[in-house]
Protein backbone atom coordinates (compact mmCIF):
# COMPACT_ATOMS: atom_id res chain seq x y z
CA UNK A 1 0.00 0.00 0.00
CA UNK A 2 1.40 3.39 -1.01
CA UNK A 3 0.88 6.00 1.70
CA UNK A 4 0.05 9.46 0.36
CA UNK A 5 2.63 12.07 1.33
CA UNK A 6 1.40 14.88 3.56
CA UNK A 7 1.69 18.34 2.02
CA UNK A 8 3.30 20.90 4.31
CA UNK A 9 3.20 24.44 2.95
CA UNK A 10 5.52 27.09 4.29
CA UNK A 11 6.35 30.76 4.02
CA UNK A 12 8.41 33.36 5.81
CA UNK A 13 6.75 35.96 8.00
CA UNK A 14 8.79 39.12 8.41
CA UNK A 15 8.32 41.59 11.22
CA UNK A 16 10.81 44.33 11.99
CA UNK A 17 14.20 42.64 12.36
CA UNK A 18 12.85 39.09 12.58
CA UNK A 19 11.90 36.51 10.01
CA UNK A 20 10.02 33.42 11.11
CA UNK A 21 9.29 30.30 9.12
CA UNK A 22 5.59 29.43 9.28
CA UNK A 23 4.21 26.09 8.06
CA UNK A 24 0.79 24.49 7.78
CA UNK A 25 -0.90 21.23 6.96
CA UNK A 26 -4.37 20.95 5.44
CA UNK A 27 -5.68 21.09 9.04
CA UNK A 28 -3.92 24.23 10.25
CA UNK A 29 -0.69 25.87 11.30
CA UNK A 30 1.81 23.27 12.46
CA UNK A 31 4.94 25.34 12.98
CA UNK A 32 6.15 28.82 13.83
CA UNK A 33 9.92 28.96 13.85
CA UNK A 34 12.56 30.91 15.69
CA UNK A 35 14.21 34.14 14.50
CA UNK A 36 17.30 33.49 12.43
CA UNK A 37 16.35 29.92 11.69
CA UNK A 38 17.47 28.48 8.36
CA UNK A 39 15.45 26.57 5.80
CA UNK A 40 17.48 23.45 6.62
CA UNK A 41 16.35 23.69 10.25
CA UNK A 42 12.72 23.97 9.13
CA UNK A 43 13.19 20.99 6.83
CA UNK A 44 14.82 18.92 9.61
CA UNK A 45 11.97 19.76 12.01
CA UNK A 46 9.33 18.76 9.44
CA UNK A 47 11.10 15.49 8.56
CA UNK A 48 11.39 14.59 12.25
CA UNK A 49 7.65 15.03 12.87
CA UNK A 50 6.12 14.07 9.55
CA UNK A 51 7.75 10.93 8.24
CA UNK A 52 6.29 11.33 4.78
CA UNK A 53 5.85 14.95 3.77
CA UNK A 54 6.41 17.23 0.83
CA UNK A 55 7.54 20.68 1.95
CA UNK A 56 6.39 23.34 -0.53
CA UNK A 57 6.77 27.11 -0.35
CA UNK A 58 3.33 28.68 -0.73
CA UNK A 59 3.04 32.31 0.39
CA UNK A 60 -0.67 32.63 -0.48
CA UNK A 61 -1.63 29.55 1.57
CA UNK A 62 0.08 31.02 4.64
CA UNK A 63 -1.19 34.57 4.11
CA UNK A 64 -4.06 34.34 6.67
CA UNK A 65 -1.71 32.94 9.33
CA UNK A 66 0.92 35.59 8.66
CA UNK A 67 -1.80 38.27 8.84
CA UNK A 68 -2.87 37.00 12.28
CA UNK A 69 0.74 37.05 13.46
CA UNK A 70 1.22 40.58 12.09
CA UNK A 71 -1.98 41.73 13.84
CA UNK A 72 -0.62 40.29 17.09
CA UNK A 73 2.78 41.97 16.64
CA UNK A 74 1.09 45.26 15.72
CA UNK A 75 -1.05 45.10 18.87
CA UNK A 76 -4.34 45.04 16.95
CA UNK A 77 -5.19 41.46 17.97
CA UNK A 78 -4.64 39.53 21.18
CA UNK A 79 -5.96 36.17 20.01
CA UNK A 80 -5.49 33.66 17.22
CA UNK A 81 -8.55 32.14 15.56
CA UNK A 82 -7.14 30.08 12.70
CA UNK A 83 -6.79 26.32 13.23
CA UNK A 84 -3.67 24.74 14.72
CA UNK A 85 -2.44 21.25 13.82
CA UNK A 86 0.03 20.18 16.50
CA UNK A 87 0.89 16.69 17.62
CA UNK A 88 2.90 15.54 20.60
CA UNK A 89 2.60 13.15 23.47
CA UNK A 90 -0.66 13.33 25.39
CA UNK A 91 1.23 15.17 28.17
CA UNK A 92 2.68 17.72 25.73
CA UNK A 93 -0.73 18.33 24.20
CA UNK A 94 -2.22 18.79 27.68
CA UNK A 95 0.45 21.39 28.46
CA UNK A 96 -0.04 23.19 25.14
CA UNK A 97 -3.78 23.41 25.85
CA UNK A 98 -3.02 24.78 29.33
CA UNK A 99 -0.77 27.46 27.80
CA UNK A 100 -3.76 28.77 25.85
CA UNK A 101 -5.42 29.55 29.21
CA UNK A 102 -2.72 32.04 30.21
CA UNK A 103 -4.29 35.45 29.60
CA UNK A 104 -2.77 37.98 27.24
CA UNK A 105 -0.43 40.28 29.13
CA UNK A 106 -0.03 37.92 32.09
CA UNK A 107 2.74 35.52 33.03
CA UNK A 108 2.54 32.17 34.79
CA UNK A 109 5.35 30.07 36.20
CA UNK A 110 6.11 26.49 35.25
CA UNK A 111 4.72 25.55 38.67
CA UNK A 112 1.49 27.42 37.88
CA UNK A 113 1.03 25.36 34.71
CA UNK A 114 1.82 22.13 36.59
CA UNK A 115 -0.84 23.05 39.17
CA UNK A 116 -3.28 24.02 36.41
CA UNK A 117 -3.14 20.49 34.98
CA UNK A 118 -3.39 18.91 38.45
CA UNK A 119 0.24 17.73 38.60
CA UNK A 120 1.94 20.27 40.87
CA UNK A 121 5.20 18.33 41.17
CA UNK A 122 5.63 17.98 37.40
CA UNK A 123 7.05 21.47 36.79
CA UNK A 124 10.26 20.13 35.19
CA UNK A 125 8.27 17.93 32.80
CA UNK A 126 6.07 20.96 32.11
CA UNK A 127 9.20 22.91 31.12
CA UNK A 128 10.26 20.16 28.73
CA UNK A 129 6.80 20.03 27.14
CA UNK A 130 6.72 23.80 26.79
CA UNK A 131 10.12 23.67 25.06
CA UNK A 132 8.65 21.27 22.49
CA UNK A 133 5.83 23.68 21.53
CA UNK A 134 5.92 23.74 17.70
CA UNK A 135 3.93 26.95 17.21
CA UNK A 136 5.61 29.84 18.98
CA UNK A 137 3.45 32.86 19.77
CA UNK A 138 0.20 31.17 18.66
CA UNK A 139 0.44 28.80 21.64
CA UNK A 140 1.78 31.40 24.09
CA UNK A 141 4.71 29.63 25.75
CA UNK A 142 6.45 33.03 25.96
CA UNK A 143 4.11 33.84 28.87
CA UNK A 144 5.81 31.26 31.10
CA UNK A 145 8.57 32.54 33.36
CA UNK A 146 10.53 31.25 36.32
CA UNK A 147 8.81 31.12 39.70
CA UNK A 148 10.80 34.21 40.73
CA UNK A 149 9.63 36.05 37.59
CA UNK A 150 12.93 35.53 35.74
CA UNK A 151 12.80 35.36 31.95
CA UNK A 152 13.80 31.77 31.25
CA UNK A 153 14.56 29.68 28.15
CA UNK A 154 12.56 30.10 24.97
CA UNK A 155 12.99 28.33 21.63
CA UNK A 156 12.60 31.71 19.93
CA UNK A 157 15.41 33.20 22.00
CA UNK A 158 15.28 35.38 25.11
CA UNK A 159 15.30 38.60 23.07
CA UNK A 160 12.06 37.63 21.29
CA UNK A 161 10.51 36.37 24.53
CA UNK A 162 11.22 39.68 26.27
CA UNK A 163 9.88 41.57 23.24
CA UNK A 164 6.62 39.58 23.32
CA UNK A 165 6.18 40.04 27.07
CA UNK A 166 6.83 43.78 26.75
CA UNK A 167 4.46 44.03 23.78
CA UNK A 168 1.65 42.43 25.78
CA UNK A 169 2.41 44.36 28.98
CA UNK A 170 2.37 47.66 27.11
CA UNK A 171 -1.03 47.10 25.50
CA UNK A 172 -4.00 48.66 27.27
CA UNK A 173 -4.97 46.41 30.16
CA UNK A 174 -1.84 44.29 29.91
CA UNK A 175 0.63 43.88 32.73
CA UNK A 176 3.04 41.27 34.01
CA UNK A 177 1.57 39.37 36.93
Amino acid sequence: MNEKKKLIEWSIMRYEKWHLYVAKTEKGICYVGSPGQTYRELEAWIKKRFLSADLVEHDDALKPYKEELHAYFNGTSRTFSLPVDVHGTSFQEQIWEALKQVPYGKTYSYSDIAALIGKPSAFRAVGTAIGANPVLITIPCHRIVGKNGAITGYRGGLELKQYLLDLEANQEGGSHS
